[in-house]
């Protein structure tokens, strides 16, 4: 099940799918991302929370013909449950080609250094950085067996450090989440120092914000979710000339897509 495998959208019956596991995909940014690897013929595994939320996400998707999901349920948080996934994964299949950590909560209001609690730290790392270390390690054995694995974690750009103390950058006055924007700068750091420890494999590992996007995390507010989703596939479908360990947001930057940390 290692073997190479090329363009499997063309939908070649005697190739073995692509597989990809995507946490927190049983929903918004997530959900659209499995929508559309789906649609390029790779095999997605639904991570969710709550499994029965996972189930009525694969119903979905099979409603519009996209068959190869299965939903799997798979708690960041959760030591044993991130485990089980595991094991439950490794049955199915002895190889996983994209890993994308994309599970991510905000610690809810107050969002200021000064007025938000540490329990709203703690919980918010847990899931955006435990909970990233955590998956990635216990799923690194299957992502070694393929021979183009790769590693997308969802940031955001409130997570760069040079965006957030850059008086000149669009979002400089509104877009200040002190326990959210402190997470996603250590998932960056995390990230970097992951890249760079497999830097002599076939691994690709980025940071990629997928840009404000109208789902429940915003409220509804933002751009649309197909385009969030098109922007994190792409840096899971990148070929071996691809980066690694870079940071990315078309959002922010139009042009070439990478911002500074």
């Amino acid at each position: 099940m290692n073997t190479k495998k090329e363009e499997y959208s063309k939908g070649n019956e005697n190739e073995v799918p692509k597989s990809a596991l995507i946490t927190g995909a049983n929903k918004g940014i997530g959900f659209e991302t499995a929508r559309q690897l789906l649609q390029k013929g790779f095999y997605v595994y639904i991570g969710t929370r709550h499994l029965k939320n996972g189930l009525v996400a694969v119903e979905k998707l099979k409603s519009e013909g996209l068959n190869n999901a299965q939903a799997i349920q798979l708690d960041v948080t959760d030591d044993n449950s991130v485990k089980t996934a595991r094991e439950e994964i490794g049955r199915k299949t002895q190889v996983l080609d994209v890993l994308i950590n994309n599970a991510g909560i905000n610690g809810g209001a107050p969002y200021t250094a000064l007025e938000a609690g540490t329990d709203q730290f703690a919980a918010v790392f847990n899931t955006n950085v435990f909970g990233v270390a955590r998956v990635t390690k216990n799923f690194i054995d299957l992502l070694q067996k393929s021979t183009e694995p790769r590693i997308v974690n969802v940031s955001s750009s409130v997570g760069s450090l040079s965006l957030q103390s850059d008086p000149d950058w669009q979002a400089y006055h509104y877009a200040k989440y002190a326990v959210y924007g402190s997470s996603k700068a250590a998932m960056n750091m995390y990230t970097i120092h992951l890249a760079y420890e497999l830097r002599d494999t076939a691994f690709k590992i980025n940071a990629v914000c997928p840009g404000y996007t109208r789902t429940d995390f915003t409220n509804h507010n933002g751009g649309e979710v197909e385009e969030a989703g098109k922007r994190i596939i792409k840096y899971a479908l990148i070929d071996q000339n691809g980066p690694t360990g870079k940071f990315f947001s078309e959002e922010s930057n139009p042009e070439t897509g990478e911002i500074s940390w």
